[in-house]
């Protein structure tokens, strides 16, 4: 039997793809981490409001931890969705729960170092007191997420991985608890709120993640069409839950009368239309393109334009944490 090889020329061409593919992500990597670091002075400008300090870095790493619950959520999601797909095939790309985990786990240890500090960036260990964390709200609020994200490490690799799913919604659990301090009016029913609209995003962002790499494993196979369309259905559900969430937690910071003008004067407004123009300007068009697709080819590539956009967003929503918050009850 003859082997036939590929050619130089081909394998030249494959190889400035993957080169060129690899700088696109850590031009996209680099992106996005200076949304969070330069996004606090510039959505403190000119609102005569005071940004906490550090609150770069403090954005950072909850928009990486966001990002961290995205990633397995997501795998895990999609996974039961391929359950439901007849003659899908047995290949997996490999999971990057256990190096997702692992980076949350990195991310919710500094902001519970942070929290020991008294809500203050340390600049040795000296100033955190780990043990002080047991004895407010927030610290043992920051230590479910660091053992949150430690045993969803665990079972990450495990024969059953899909027991991870319950640390990783203790972290979200705590996340919306956290969100939302007993000194705020109503706080069960804005921390309810921040916990269907975090898991809403968790599905949908790190749902069209792995799909996007399951169609790139299966190209060619019948079934990647299947699961795409699948999930847009599913998505559909999450959009507009997350959408309902976010609409209703907004008018209970910034009331109706009041939103159009905090939407341009505030810090807190600003990021957050700046998270609406990422969600309805780029997300949705892309979606109404993935509808609209006939072709499963031409799917593709508005699936993944949603993709990038809806990472963006998640690393908005890290910059929302860290902004001062517009509370005006009504």
């Amino acid at each position: 039997m003859t082997l036939i090889r590929p050619t130089a020329g081909a394998d030249g061409a494959a190889h400035r793809t993957g080169a060129g593919r690899a700088v696109a992500v850590l031009v996209l990597v680099a992106l996005a981490a200076l949304i969070p670091l330069l996004g606090p002075s510039a959505a403190l400008h000119g609102t005569g409001e005071a940004a906490a300090p550090g609150a770069g870095g403090i954005a950072l790493l909850r928009g990486v931890l966001f990002a961290a619950l995205c990633v397995p959520l997501g795998e895990r999601f999609v996974l039961r969705l391929v359950r439901r797909l007849p003659g899908a095939p047995a290949g997996r790309p490999r999971s990057w729960a256990p190096a997702a985990n692992a980076v949350g786990l990195l991310a919710a240890l500094a902001l519970a170092a942070v929290v020991s500090a008294g809500n203050l960036i340390p600049h040795g260990l000296g100033q955190i007191d780990a043990g002080g964390l047991y004895d407010s709200r927030d610290g043992r609020l920051a230590l479910l997420e660091v053992n949150g994200f430690l045993l969803a490490g665990l079972c990450a690799p495990a024969r059953r991985p899909a027991v991870q799913v319950w640390p990783l919604a203790a972290v979200v659990v705590a996340e919306a608890l956290r969100a939302h301090p007993t000194a705020e009016q109503s706080p069960l029913t804005g921390s309810g709120l921040t916990l269907v609209h975090l898991t809403c995003a968790s599905l949908w962002a790190g749902g069209l993640f792995y799909t996007l790499r399951l169609l790139r494993r299966w190209r060619g196979d019948a079934a990647g069409p299947l699961l795409l369309g699948l999930y847009a259905r599913v998505a559909a559900v999450l959009l507009a839950a997350l959408t309902a969430t976010g609409v209703w937690s907004s008018l209970r910071r910034m009331p109706a009368a009041t939103v159009l003008d905090q939407l341009t004067t505030t810090a807190y407004g600003r990021a957050l239309l700046a998270k609406v123009v990422l969600v309805a300007g780029f997300a949705l068009w892309a979606r109404v393109r993935l509808s609209r697709a006939a072709d499963p080819l031409t799917a593709y590539a508005p699936a993944r334009a949603e993709a990038i956009a809806l990472g963006a967003v998640v690393v908005v929503s890290g910059l929302l944490t860290a902004l001062p918050l517009p509370i005006r009850w009504s």
